[in-house]
């Protein structure tokens, strides 16, 4: 369907008026072709993605963006199936009210709990299902971290391995000589690079480095400090990019690669999975922008809750896990924070999650055996500390109910 204002047949229009649609259509294809040049000069997708992208749900954006496959394994780890009740009515803002009332109100598009191995619990929004690919948005921070505890335990990389040795490439030695990988890790890096989702300043910190065509000329030009590395805790995307640079670095390949042969096949996943890149061929976000499905955002959630094992085997080092679950020296914007996991007000230890915007959380309690896997289309960071109230809530319904 056509959504051009009809034109009155050739045989009506007047000389001025054809010269007008031939000044007009002259001026169009101008404007445009300056669009699209524009957006090749400063390093960003054309106009029509970034039109789409103003738009579109923060679920469907994966697609709009090159991505490289993380592949998964032959034969997919069966996760049973083993419906039970769960809490159907949560406390909600101070209210008593159905699950299924948070699930609308928070725009959520998958649902999964897990307890004790067994999927008990799975919910999609209609249109959505067991084999649509969900945005990991942020909880893909956590998956990095999952990675560089792998890099880690095999000698790869240590915490106190400082930036401008692994990444000698870069400008500025003098501030990346300052910052480990530790303070990466922990969100104490000072990197001045602003936490931006604001659709009217697209070109602005996170936002910027989101729509780059050069992630790694992005990290190289925003070496400013807003403060001394491991001096406080705060959450900057830009962290977990320059871990990604490192873990590409050391290993000696891309990011996907690494997720595909170090998680994503050991742990059984169900399906391919992607990575989106700066570009076609390029680097991954590695902030953000997995693509996989719930199940196999659930089997994450199952290999941190069981200490990094997956069907007996071990994947992540049991100290790893360890590492995540002990809350850093330094808060993050207020909540207890360890090597790109966040540990929820009223949690303990065993009570750890990846959180992503837009509403994203794998939430992981180990002392109840309980996974919650929610995707939704909510507002950037609203409703994060009564989201997670919910899933506390549901692990401890869950547990007193065991059979």
């Amino acid at each position: 369907m056509s959504l051009s204002p009809a034109i009155p047949e050739p045989s009506l229009r007047t000389k001025p008026a054809r010269r007008w649609i031939a000044g007009t259509a002259a001026g169009a294809a101008l404007a445009a072709g300056c669009a699209w040049t524009a957006a090749a000069l400063i390093g960003v997708p054309d106009p029509v993605t970034l039109a789409a992208l103003a738009v579109v749900e923060p679920s469907a954006v994966g697609g709009w963006f090159p991505s490289r496959v993380v592949q998964a394994p032959a034969q997919a780890r069966p996760l049973p199936v083993r419906p039970r009740p769960i809490p159907d009515r949560v406390d909600w803002k101070g209210r008593t009210v159905p699950l299924d009332t948070v699930l609308a109100a928070t725009r959520t598009n998958a649902f999964l709990v897990v307890q004790d191995g067994a999927l008990v619990h799975e919910w999609y929004r209609p249109g959505r299902g067991p084999a649509t690919l969900f945005p990991s948005w942020s909880v893909a921070k956590s998956v990095v971290s999952l990675l560089v505890g792998a890099a880690v335990a095999r000698g790869r990389l240590s915490e106190t391995d400082r930036v401008s040795d692994l990444l000698p490439d870069l400008r500025h030695a003098a501030v990346f000589r300052q910052i480990t990988v530790r303070d990466l890790l922990d969100m104490t890096s000072g990197i001045a690079v602003p936490e931006n989702y604001e659709p009217s300043r697209p070109l602005t910190g996170t936002a910027g480095m989101y729509l780059t065509r050069d992630i790694t000329a992005f990290v190289r030009d925003h070496a400013d400090l807003a403060f001394k590395p491991g001096s406080r805790g705060r959450y900057r995307s830009i962290d977990t990019e320059v871990l990604g640079l490192i873990l590409a670095r050391v290993e000696g390949r891309p990011l996907a690669d690494l997720l595909s042969d170090q998680i994503w096949k050991p742990m059984g996943a169900q399906a391919d999975a992607t990575w989106n890149l700066d570009r076609p061929g390029g680097v991954e976000k590695a902030f953000c922008c997995i693509n996989a499905t719930a199940r196999d955002f659930a089997r994450l959630g199952l290999l941190v809750a069981d200490q990094g094992r997956a069907g007996g085997t071990r994947i992540i080092p049991a100290r790893w896990i360890t590492r995540i679950s002990t809350p850093a020296p330094h808060a993050v914007d207020g909540w207890q924070y360890s090597a790109q996991w966040w540990h929820a007000p009223g949690g303990d230890d065993a009570d750890i999650s990846a959180i992503g915007v837009y509403g994203q959380y794998v939430y992981v309690n180990r002392d109840t055996g309980t996974v919650i896997v929610k995707l939704s289309d909510h507002g950037a960071e609203q409703d994060e500390t009564d989201t997670l109230a919910v899933m506390q809530a549901i692990a401890a319904g869950l547990s007193a109910g065991r059979p």
